[in-house]
């Protein structure tokens, strides 16, 4: 089984760059399901229901997301009527949405499980111990579990990655919208990266636009960031998984830059 992950879709690039390259890759791939995190995708910041039907359309099948996801008040009925959008699993009791969800493919169930960390993040559930109660909830029904762990801190995904190794079939990395360098399966079987990166534009801090995240860093005052411009940047793994035993066989890292206005 092969799942293709999109690392941070920032706005309108972002967008296009899932839209222009999701269907290719998951013929050349071989995918059996393609998930994408969504957060900062309507405007660089939050995700809408038009945008996420969007993804939806471009061939994503799940949405992950983050602590940016209640950023529009639109997307709270959306999270309750769809499983395919999710948010983090260990926000407060009683919010809207869901954090995980079983999924059907033509090799099997996998089940998609959305996490945020505590570290340099607003409060939240411990996110280790939403782990071990998502894990008995799941049970039998998947074999194969695929974990997005949004964070900041690279010690609490290199931790999670850790705990539940052997446990799950993959642990990938979002929220810092910079792709690592430090792929591998682990030795119980997890495939794990630190940071996926972003899919959104190349020219730009982090998604958005240079000149105005440097005058921040400069002086200090309040500035309205828009997200940048220029050829969009796709950034993805492509986790490959033994259905029978959910056990990682390898995990492999994609960044390209499309064709575009530069």
């Amino acid at each position: 089984m092969k799942i293709v992950y999109f690392g941070d879709v920032v706005g309108k690039p972002g967008r296009q760059a899932v839209k222009r390259r999701a269907q290719a890759l998951a013929e050349s791939e071989g995918a059996d399901l393609l998930v994408a995190n969504c957060e900062n995708s309507s405007g660089g910041i939050g995700v809408d229901p038009g945008t996420a039907r969007e993804l939806f359309s471009a061939g994503v099948h799940v949405l992950t997301s983050g602590n940016h996801i209640w950023q529009k008040r639109e997307i709270y009925d959306f999270l309750e009527g769809s499983d395919r959008l999710l948010r983090p699993a260990n926000f407060a009791p009683g919010v809207p949405g869901r954090g995980w969800s079983v999924y059907p493919t033509a090799k099997g169930p996998v089940a998609v499980v959305n996490l945020i960390g505590r570290v340099f993040m607003a409060p939240a559930d411990c996110p280790f111990r939403a782990a071990d109660g998502i894990l008995r909830s799941i049970g039998e029904r998947a074999k194969v579990v695929f974990v997005d762990m949004h964070a900041e801190a690279t010690s609490e995904k290199v931790g999670m990655g850790r705990y539940l190794d052997g446990r799950v079939s993959a642990v990938v990395g979002s929220h810092t919208h910079v792709q690592t360098a430090d792929e591998m399966v682990l030795p119980g079987g997890t495939a794990y990266i630190t940071d996926t990166g972003m899919c959104g534009p190349l020219d730009s801090v982090i998604g958005m636009r240079t000149e105005q995240v440097l005058q921040r860093f400069l002086d200090q005052l309040p500035v309205r960031f828009e997200v940048g411009r220029g050829a969009p940047l796709l950034q993805a793994v492509a986790v490959d998984v033994d259905e029978a035993t959910g056990r990682a066989r390898g995990i492999r890292r994609i960044s390209e830059v499309l064709e575009g206005e530069r």
